[in-house]
């Protein structure tokens, strides 16, 4: 079934949040591009951030007075949750659900916790979604340019008695078309979907089998006695600019624009490489994603104080790619990079 697409400020009016308040908890990567977004289309934007932490004193930076929580809660009619998952559940029943406002939408950026029912608004609050497919920092850069991001938008539940001019639909809409969404594409979807692709994209081949793959590859080559560096160079440093390649003219025009070598070489070694035991495997991660196995295992995590999760994040910085990236890195000193956050 074709998705109807909506792009362009007349399928997505901005006017719903025009005389309204918007606020965003939380000013990381993304809550800082859409706080900024939002403010430079002209909405009345408040920022909910402890102001002695760094995002705090960034968003200071930036022109906003951060607001505690509930605070921010209270003055706001769109209240976007720009939190790490794990954490949202408990911020929303304690600071967030006490103190919302009578006809109150609350945005998502993602579909996890609704979709896992780790958050389970009242049956008086809107609850819509718009989950930018890119990074913060992205959806502000293409923003100042003039262009935008493709986002993915759905609507769980909307306020009861709201006339279809103000109503979750049309407060998410807005938010969509003033982040720069509707410049690109606003493609309707669900709660579910996007949360489950959306996982099985970061865990098969965005975060989980790139990483792996990389550096399977780099271990092979430093075992065969080829030098770190040139192995970091092959294996990790070439994949921004394959991917680049793919992201501007797709898979088959990436395999036009790299040699004949290459391309023979992609043919013969990509159906070797993935074979039925991983697409066996990708269908387990995916089944595991479907029937919640692996959001309880996030949440149970979590609530540890994440121990499984910090070992597995040291294990990575330990690694011995990490030092042969610095190196190479160090030869390129206008990488944005280069100011390593470590």
């Amino acid at each position: 079934m074709a998705i109807k697409i909506i792009r362009g400020t007349l399928d997505a009016p901005i006017d719903p949040l025009r005389s309204r308040t918007t606020a965003i908890i939380g000013f990381g990567n993304q809550g800082a591009a859409h706080a900024m977004n939002l403010r430079d289309s002209g909405l009345d934007v408040i920022v909910a951030n402890r102001r002695d932490s760094p995002n705090g004193r960034r968003a200071v930076e930036y022109g906003f007075e951060p607001l505690e929580i509930s605070d921010a809660v209270g003055r706001a009619d769109l209240v976007v949750l720009s939190l790490p998952d794990e954490v949202q559940p408990e911020v929303y029943e304690r600071r967030i659900a006490p103190h919302l406002r009578p006809g109150a939408v609350i945005g998502f950026l993602t579909g996890f916790n609704i979709r896992y029912d780790f958050i389970t608004p009242a049956a008086g609050v809107g609850v819509v979604m718009v989950a930018p497919k890119g990074p913060g920092a992205t959806l502000r850069r293409l923003y100042t340019e003039g262009r935008g991001l493709p986002c993915l938008f759905a609507v769980a539940q909307d306020v009861p008695g709201a006339e279809a001019a103000d109503g979750a639909l049309a407060r998410g809409l807005a938010w969509a078309n003033g982040i720069g969404c509707a410049r690109a594409a606003i493609v309707p979807t669900s709660f579910a979907d996007e949360t489950e692709t959306d996982l099985f994209g970061e865990q098969a081949v965005l975060c989980g089998g790139l990483s792996a793959l990389v550096r399977a590859a780099f271990e092979t080559l430093c075992d065969a006695g080829y030098p770190p560096e040139l192995a970091y160079l092959e294996c990790c440093h070439e994949v921004k600019q394959v991917a680049d390649l793919v992201y501007e003219h797709g898979l088959a025009g990436m395999y036009e624009a790299i040699s004949t070598t290459a391309e023979f070489g992609a043919y013969r070694a990509g159906p070797a490489l993935i074979d039925d035991g991983v697409r066996t495997r990708m269908a387990d991660l995916l089944s595991e994603i479907r029937d919640g196995t692996f959001a309880r295992a996030l949440r149970a995590d979590h609530e540890k104080g994440s121990p499984w999760f910090e070992q597995q994040r040291a294990a990575a910085r330990r690694h011995p790619l990490e030092q042969a990236g610095l190196f190479v890195r160090s030869l390129m000193p206008w990488l944005a990079g280069n100011g390593d956050r470590r």
